[in-house]
């Protein structure tokens, strides 16, 4: 594996924003999660959870509703009393309608599809035709007294309910009036509260409401008569959130507390054909509240204010006892947020609002393997760079050579000349940027830092020539056949001569860039692209998908390598295929042609092409330490394959020189450390 000096950065102060509100897809297999700011991802659930897409928020947009209506269409609406649809292709809002009833604090769209309500603070329900492509407002139900906070359709379309403060309103569709209000108990483990707000419901086929509410009760309500049928007391907290399984055989809630609680639809004896609810089983994945929860035919996904996306499968619906029926936790984002300048040693780091520029620390010490070296000079906060506006920034670039800064909101795009004088730093901007290169998803700069490529969401690549302080637009490469796909992977060969894009789908096209012409277009496979780098001297293109597969691709012969066909012929190890976080970086060693170095957030790993594969029955990774230098080079030479888990979670790692790299971690007890205290459970004996 060879010997490094480790830049172990822990300064990079990133905290990921809470989860707000899921929204499962049943048909297309996918979900969507916005968070507190604004920002709205998609994770395709077929391909191994990975986050294939992302909307960048805004800080007007407080998303309180999502959800998908036919034909593969997301909707949201917040605070802002706006209801916004999504291009899913262009990666851009298609447009927003004013409700006209204040901030909206819940959405649901009809069982066919075909329609959506909305709840607003003024107490208004509201309906909207959804047209090809708008949505028509068509009427407004019966004002109630206090705002909606949550709605759900019976699933014949009839009907629907609505939570507010204090009851529970069932509407007749066709006529727009309430047909019933059901008053909410207020007491709370037998004290009376002032008030007592439903945050969800949930209409079933036979007409029972099912509702959570502040108290920590979930209520069952026969919709017919108005009346209570049944009622649980499960948390000492607000029950925040509730999703029906589509069968309608189980729902689960979330509280505040962290825990998420599953009912399933029992018979009472073993051969009654009578039912009921029965509370089966709890879990506590979360430190904070639970402020949305989904429920797929095999799993119940959960999130909230600690940040993580928690899908826990149901072991009785997963068919095959495989790593699939693993518990997942995804916290950082499958994308990257930091760039390295290898020369002066710097990282950038992107936050929300706001670019983070560091040059790292150095050592004279000597030490051997394992030591940790003190520090001869410290790290140096040199830039704090803010954007302007409310738009959050979508990606960032800082050039190998560090003297240029590019970041990208939706709107505009920005680029810096930086100039370094002894230890002083200073800053110029470059006017009069085109108005094309904004809502650019990825930046890249040549490996000369005299070329910048952006990848637009409207599925073009421009390549702009840098010069002293200006710049100078050489090309735009348009998408193939007229189809609008969003470039959202960049890589470039260290030569500057081709140029590797990759989209939403799973294809990846090469540019050549002396030519200005589309080179060729690597054969397509059924996962989406998490990293992508091109190798030096031979020009092949190393491709990580998402089912953990890698390919190595020649450029120059348009076709697969050998040893990437040797690979797929014998396949990889089966721990190596069961990791769940993503590959997002690939890189190589200037002197080493045959590594190949790349990581996800809990391993690093450098693949030594000379050497022979691992099978399944072979030790793919060693946690003990050697010892003796016999078992050193028995290890160096046993397999491909040498897998460091050392540093984790791991944001970046990537080779400054020969011997040395860089590792960014970010601990999750320090994000833990920074979110605001959770709710404070007495405990036995304190």
């Amino acid at each position: 594996m060879g010997e490094f000096k480790v830049h172990r950065v822990r300064f990079f102060n990133y905290i990921p924003s809470g989860i707000r509100c899921v929204a499962y897809n049943n048909q297309s297999n996918r979900l969507a999660v916005s968070r507190t700011d604004g920002t709205v991802e998609i994770y395709n659930l077929s391909a191994n959870y990975f986050q294939e897409k992302f909307f960048p928020g805004h800080e007007s947009r407080a998303t309180e509703a999502l959800c998908w209506a036919k034909g593969q269409r997301l909707f949201s609406a917040g605070l802002n009393g706006e209801i916004i649809e999504y291009d899913l292709q262009a990666l851009n809002i298609k447009y927003a309608v004013d409700a006209f009833g204040g901030p909206i604090w819940s959405m649901a769209v009809s069982p066919h599809g075909s329609q959506l309500l909305v709840g607003c603070e003024d107490g208004s329900v509201k309906l909207f035709q959804i047209t090809p492509d708008k949505i028509q407002f068509e009427r407004n139900f019966d004002r109630q007294k206090s705002r909606i906070l949550s709605l759900s359709w019976h699933p014949s379309g009839t009907h629907v309910a609505a939570g507010s403060i204090d009851y529970i309103s069932v509407f007749d569709v066709k006529s727009g009036s309430a047909v019933h209000k059901m008053l909410v108990d207020r007491q709370y483990m037998g004290v009376s509260k002032r008030k007592c707000i439903i945050w969800g419901v949930a209409f079933l086929s036979d007409g029972t409401v099912i509702s959570v509410d502040s108290a920590g009760k979930v209520q069952f309500w026969d919709s017919a008569t108005g009346t209570l049928v049944k009622n649980h007391l499960i948390a000492n907290a607000d029950v925040q959130s509730i999703a029906v399984s589509d069968q309608e055989d189980s729902f689960v809630v979330g509280t505040a507390e962290g825990t998420v609680f599953h009912f399933q639809l029992v018979s009472v004896t073993s051969n009654s054909s009578e039912k009921q609810w029965v509370r089966t089983k709890p879990f506590q994945h979360h430190t904070h509240d639970v402020r949305a929860v989904a429920h797929s035919p095999t799993a119940l996904i959960s999130g909230g204010t600690d940040t993580h996306l928690v899908i826990r499968p149901l072991m009785e619906k997963v068919e095959v006892k495989n790593y699939d029926a693993a518990l997942r936790k995804i916290t950082f984002p499958h994308r990257r947020l930091i760039s390295c300048s290898k020369k002066r040693q710097l990282l950038l780091f992107q936050f929300t609002h706001h670019l983070e520029l560091w040059r790292l620390g150095s050592t004279v010490a000597t030490g051997k393997n394992g030591d940790t070296l003190p520090l001869s000079r410290d790290a140096d906060h040199l830039l704090h760079l803010k954007t302007k506006g409310p738009e959050n920034i979508i990606c960032s670039c800082i050039s190998p050579c560090g003297s240029w800064i590019a970041y990208s909101t939706t709107s505009r795009f920005f680029l810096y000349r930086l100039n370094y004088e002894h230890d002083n730093i200073s800053l110029q901007r470059v006017s009069k940027m085109p108005a094309f290169l904004r809502s650019a998803l990825q930046i890249l700069f040549s490996e000369d830092s005299a070329k910048l490529f952006v990848a637009s969401n409207q599925g073009s690549l421009h390549v702009i020539r840098l010069l002293e302080g200006s710049f100078k637009h050489l090309h735009t490469f348009q998408p193939q056949s007229g189809t609008v796909e969003s470039m959202c992977l960049l890589a470039v060969s260290p030569d500057g001569n081709w140029l590797a894009s990759s989209g939403t789908s799973a294809g990846v096209h090469v540019y050549n860039i002396k030519h200005l012409k589309l080179h060729c277009t690597v054969p397509s496979y059924n996962f989406p692209v998490t990293a992508l780098a091109i190798a030096p001297n031979t020009n092949n293109l190393v491709i990580a998908h998402s089912d953990q597969q890698v390919f190595e691709y020649s450029i120059p012969d348009k076709q697969y390598t050998e040893w990437s066909r040797t690979i797929q012929k014998q396949g990889f190890h089966y721990l190596w295929l069961q990791r769940d976080t993503p590959i997002t970086h690939i890189s190589f060693h200037p002197k080493r042609p045959m590594h190949i170095l790349l990581h996800d957030a809990y391993m690093f790993c450098i693949i030594d092409k000379s050497l022979p594969l691992p099978n399944d029955k072979t030790l793919l990774y060693n946690p003990l330490p050697p010892t003796n230098e016999s078992d050193v080079i028995r290890r160096r030479t046993a397999h491909a394959f040498k897998i460091s888990k050392i540093y984790k979670p791991l944001l970046f790692m990537d080779l400054l020189d020969e011997r040395t790299l860089v590792a960014v971690e970010r601990p999750l007890d320090d994000i833990i450390a920074q979110l605001p205290p959770p709710i404070k459970k007495k405990k036995f004996g304190t």
